[in-house]
């Protein structure tokens, strides 16, 4: 009988980890979200919101720097450079 008590609590052992290691995947609460569609729109429309947000706001802070360090370029008149770059607000000024 010992032998199966020993074979019975490590059973018990493993399924106590099993249950521990669900708990931390929180399952349940994904299956709670999966099962209510309401909820899973809500959540997927707020996180495209937010990915969309830092997108425009990564795009504005990326293009301001790169704005910024062709400004200087110009200023130093570098010779290559700078004469592209002003080509370059030639045609754009003439474009408008």
């Amino acid at each position: 009988m010992s032998a199966e008590k020993t074979k019975v609590k490590e059973l018990e052992s493993k399924l106590n980890e099993i249950a521990l290691i669900l708990e931390r995947a929180k399952l349940g609460d994904y299956v709670n979200i999966m099962t209510k569609p309401k909820t899973l729109l809500i959540n997927n429309f707020l996180g495209g919101l937010a990915r969309g947000f830092g997108t425009a706001i990564g795009f504005t802070i990326l293009g301001a720097l790169v704005l910024y360090i062709l400004r200087q370029a110009v200023m130093l008149n570098i010779p290559i450079i700078g004469s592209f770059i002003a080509e370059i607000v030639k045609i754009v000024q003439d474009r408008l």
